[in-house]
């Protein structure tokens, strides 16, 4: 993932933000089914580690 994402930078974003008056936006959506449902300590760690990535928005839902 970390190589995809520095080749969209070098490759998109790049060229996007060196345009006069450019404002460009990055979104990162990451979706996981699991059918057995997520672990408490799993939904712990992964909401600390958004809140210390400063994620905008981020939960957990059941289906």
């Amino acid at each position: 993932m970390a190589r995809d994402a520095g080749q969209i930078a070098q490759e998109v974003v790049q060229h996007l933000a060196t345009l006069n008056d450019a404002d460009v936006e990055i979104n990162l959506e990451i979706q996981a089914k699991i059918p057995e449902g997520v672990p408490d300590k799993t939904v712990r760690d992964v909401t600390e580690n958004c809140r210390t990535l400063k994620f905008d928005t981020f939960e957990f839902e059941k289906e």
